[in-house]
């Protein structure tokens, strides 16, 4: 076991694996550390990380931090959704990314979500992005998704 605030670095996180750096988020209790590590989850694209994203986009928020890391988590599940060839994870994580637009009240997590369902791009999410755009009352949010949409 892997304890990240005595036996490793920030520095040194990236050199770990996608399995290391999963168990070093969840004993970690640094939010500043678990952030980082979900960038470099994010950023590494392994669909070894998806349950561990889809699940930090849904945690409920409690300070600036963890909304952060709920934006960095939704950004990296479209490189996961993309790259992965498993229809069960892809499905839950658009199924994740589809809530945090249609319902989370954090609208940057909803623009974030907007952003990775547009870069996924099936007629499934499109779908999903007309939906959300006749119910989003942030301006932002709404002309990221006409964007997408090309509309």
């Amino acid at each position: 076991m892997i304890n990240v605030q005595t036996d490793i670095t920030l520095d040194q996180l990236v050199f770990l694996s996608v399995e290391s750096l999963i168990e070093a988020y969840h004993t970690c209790p640094n939010q500043n550390i678990q952030a980082r590590i979900i960038r470099i989850l994010a950023e590494l694209g392994d669909d070894l990380a998806l349950d561990l994203l889809v699940d930090v986009v849904g945690v409920e928020v409690a300070n600036h931090c963890q909304g952060n890391v709920r934006r960095v988590a939704a950004r990296g599940l479209e490189q996961m959704v993309i790259s992965t060839t498993d229809p069960e994870k892809r499905k839950k994580a658009i199924d994740k990314l589809s809530w945090a637009l249609l319902n989370a009240e954090d609208w940057a997590l909803r623009y974030a979500a907007a952003v990775s369902l547009g870069g996924i791009a099936t007629k499934e999410i499109n779908t999903i992005l007309v939906q959300a755009m006749t119910q989003e009352s942030d301006r932002v949010v709404k002309e990221r998704i006409r964007m997408i949409l090309n509309v």
